[in-house]
């Protein structure tokens, strides 16, 4: 193992930045559970197991793996469907037995044609939901939204009409506990000597003693809505009481398969996309073996509907901020599964302490990372066919969740690329001739059916009474309906407008005649050099370069 990667070469950093993810986990896990009709302790089981074995498994350093916002939705419709909780723990057994399988035969791969401007904008979208997600819990309005990043709240309200909910009851007391949790995360490292105490765990414990000096004030102090709320066992049996397993007598259950295919897929697809979106951020730049993910990410759903947990998959917005921790092998995400197993078991009354508006600060902080005005900027400069996709999926996600944003983004960016391959179809060239115009017309290497429009357009706008060569000389294919066209515009349009067609390079199995060589070489000595070459397949600029000169 790399030195760079051995699970203690960063044990220091790493613990640091496990603590701040577990911090985050613990409210996340709890509201995805709530938000998924399922029992609260299911999504603390789904953060252990993410945590602990996906966490072992997986050969990403810095992917950190829990229970998935993006399933609420079929979660909570399967539960239903199924009509009991156990029933719905196989099709988890089941969804992870297949990603396994999809790992082992590699379907991993798929991750290599997401293209990087569509995973940079969903980060930069992650981060703006992770901004207007936690702004309500940073002024005191905790409704039960926590751990939904879709616009559609489970709560009724949306990422905007909450935001609008929340001027209406704002509390002073979380307020205050915001502002001064993140004037902590960011300044606390700069004070030399205590600065080896990590700033969140030092904004926690700020967090929960300003809510006890508040405690006898009506105006400032937090009631336990505002406080993380988990399970607290009376007894080690009532601990293990949490703990469910599977109804596998359901096993010839139609629907139950259905959802378990259902959750193979689209937990295979987010993984792979936060596990690539991760391997972005990381500042030593390693790459993940997506099949080894899947592999991971199978194993882990496996686990975890055997004793009562969520699907899993890897969740970029923990993933970032054990990044932006200083998290930077996968012991962190380890130490985070311990932590959420420990403190589950022994001390949830403790965790139960800590006010949500000090982890939305530290939310706050992770969010404003990943979207800041900087990324725009770059995109911006890498031109509309890289920026476009890029606005279309950072919106896209905000006004609908991830899964749904990033296929409009793909779309969006595919739509791109055909359109710039219609536009590098050809190149062109304007000649002087003796008795007027001549046009040249090189064929790209490639000339497929998506670039017939715009040879078509540029056939058709040729102006009347003059010469036009189009050659194939550099070109390997070309599809059929381009032959066509051109054949078309030889034997009956350019007739019609005087122009002379001289055809150069087409192969035997194309079936057009190339212009005899005799005639070739008499145009080639009319000619009287060219004007600049035009690396573009684009009927307006010709017309615009004839206009010219």
């Amino acid at each position: 193992m790399n030195k760079q990667t051995s699970l203690f070469s960063n044990i220091k950093g790493d613990f640091s930045a496990g603590l701040v993810v577990f911090l985050i986990a613990v409210p996340l896990c709890l509201g995805i559970a709530l938000a998924s009709g399922a029992p609260l302790f299911s999504g603390m089981i789904a953060g252990i197991i993410g945590g602990l074995v996906i966490g072992f498994f997986s050969g990403s350093q810095l992917s950190v793996s829990g229970p998935a916002a993006g399933l609420t939705a079929i979660v909570l419709t399967a539960i239903t469907k199924l009509g009991a909780f156990d029933i719905f723990l196989l099709a988890v057994v089941i969804g992870g037995g297949l990603q396994l399988i999809l790992g082992l035969i590699k379907a991993g791969t798929v991750a290599n044609y997401f293209p990087s401007n569509v995973i940079t904008g969903m980060l930069a979208a992650i981060g703006i939901i992770i901004i207007l997600k936690q702004l309500p819990h940073a002024f005191g309005y905790d409704a039960d939204s926590e751990g939904s990043i879709a616009f559609f709240q489970p709560d009724g309200e949306n990422t905007f009409s909450a935001l609008l909910s929340m001027l209406n009851h704002i509390s002073i007391g979380a307020t205050i506990i915001t502002l001064i949790s993140i004037l902590i995360i960011l300044y606390w490292s700069k004070i030399p000597k205590v600065n080896l105490v990590p700033a969140p765990l030092v904004a926690v414990i700020a967090g929960i003693l300003l809510n006890r000096a508040f405690a006898g004030s009506e105006v400032l102090a937090l009631g336990a809505n505002h406080l993380v709320s988990l399970p607290v066992p009376e007894s080690f049996s009532d601990f293990l009481g949490q703990f469910t397993f599977p109804r596998f007598s359901a096993i010839t259950n139609k629907e139950v398969w259905i959802t378990g295919l259902t959750i193979a897929v689209i937990a295979s697809v987010e993984t792979l996309l936060n596990v690539e979106a991760t391997d972005k951020l990381d500042p030593l730049k390693r790459h993940t073996s997506p099949n080894r993910e899947l592999k991971a990410q199978g194993i882990g759903n496996i686990v975890s509907g055997m004793i009562g947990g969520l699907p899993i998959t890897s969740v970029i917005v923990r993933s970032s901020a054990n990044i932006n921790a200083g998290g930077r092998t996968k012991m962190s995400t380890m130490i985070h599964g311990a932590l959420l197993l420990i403190c589950a078991a022994l001390i949830p009354m403790v965790l139960n302490m800590i006010p949500l508006a000090t982890l939305a600060a530290v939310l706050l902080v992770t969010g404003y990372k990943l979207c800041k005005l900087q990324v725009f900027k770059e995109m911006f400069k890498n031109g509309k066919y890289q920026w476009v996709p890029f606005v279309a999926t950072v919106v896209a996600i905000v006004f609908t969740d991830l899964l749904i944003g990033i296929g409009i983004g793909m779309a969006v960016s595919v739509l791109a690329i055909l359109r710039g391959n219609m536009k590098s179809s050809y190149y062109f060239r304007k000649e002087k001739y003796q008795t007027g115009d001549s046009i040249r017309l090189e064929l790209a290497q490639e000339v497929s059916f998506l670039n017939k429009a715009s040879i078509l357009l540029t056939l058709d706008h040729l102006p009347a009474d003059t010469t036009v060569v189009i050659d194939a000389q550099k070109t390997a294919y070309i599809d059929f309906d381009v032959l066509q066209t051109i054949r078309e515009f030889k034997d009956i349009k350019a007739p019609q407008k005087n122009i002379t067609v001289i055809l150069i390079g087409f192969k035997d199995v194309y079936k057009i005649p190339n212009t005899p060589g005799s005639l070739v070489e008499e145009h080639a000595r009319k000619t009287n050099g060219h004007v600049h070459t035009i690396a573009a397949g684009n009927h307006k600029e010709l017309l615009k370069e004839l206009q010219l000169n």
